[in-house]
C-alpha cells in the first residue's frame, strides 16, 4: 500500500477480502445490500469488501459454475483466496465483517445452527426468487 503524493487517499492493489455478488433487480436484495454497504462504508472505501451487481457482469462467476440465475437466486461471494461462498455462508461472512453484527455470525454460523441457517436462507431465497420472477424483474 502507498499514498499518492499530496493526497490522503490510499492506493492498494490487494484483492478485497470479500467480493459479494448480488442482484440489484431484486428490491429486497438491493435494500439489504445497501444497508450492509452503509454499515461497512470504511471497508468498502478501503476496498477490503466489494459489492458487485451480477446484472452488469453476468458471466463473472462462470468459472465457478455459477450462472446468472444461480446468483439471482442466492448471494454469492469470493474471498481473498478465491473460494466461493453461497447463500447463508455469504450472509455469515458479511455479518462477521460488520461491526456490531459478529454476534449474528456466531449465532447463525456455529456448527449446530449453520445447517438450519442454510435451510432457512435457501427457502426464503426460493420464495424471493419466485416473487421477483412473477413480478417480471428478469
Amino acid at each position: 500500500m502507498h499514498r499518492a503524493k499530496g493526497s490522503h487517499a490510499q492506493v492498494t492493489n490487494a484483492k478485497p477480502s470479500l467480493t459479494v455478488w448480488y442482484n440489484t433487480r431484486c428490491p429486497v436484495c438491493d435494500a439489504g445490500i445497501s444497508r450492509q454497504k452503509r454499515r461497512l462504508i470504511e471497508a468498502v472505501k478501503a476496498k477490503r469488501i466489494e459489492f458487485r451487481d451480477i446484472n452488469l457482469e453476468p458471466q463473472a462467476l462462470a468459472g465457478y459454475g455459477a450462472s446468472l440465475e444461480d446468483i439471482r437466486r442466492r448471494l454469492h461471494a469470493t474471498d481473498a483466496d478465491g473460494r466461493l461462498l453461497v447463500g447463508a455462508d455469504v450472509a455469515i461472512a458479511v455479518w462477521r465483517a460488520t461491526r456490531g453484527e459478529g454476534w449474528l455470525a456466531s449465532l447463525f454460523g456455529n456448527p449446530i445452527a449453520r445447517p438450519l441457517t442454510r435451510f432457512g436462507y435457501d427457502r426464503f431465497a426460493d420464495l424471493l426468487y419466485a416473487w421477483n420472477r412473477r413480478n417480471g424483474r428478469w
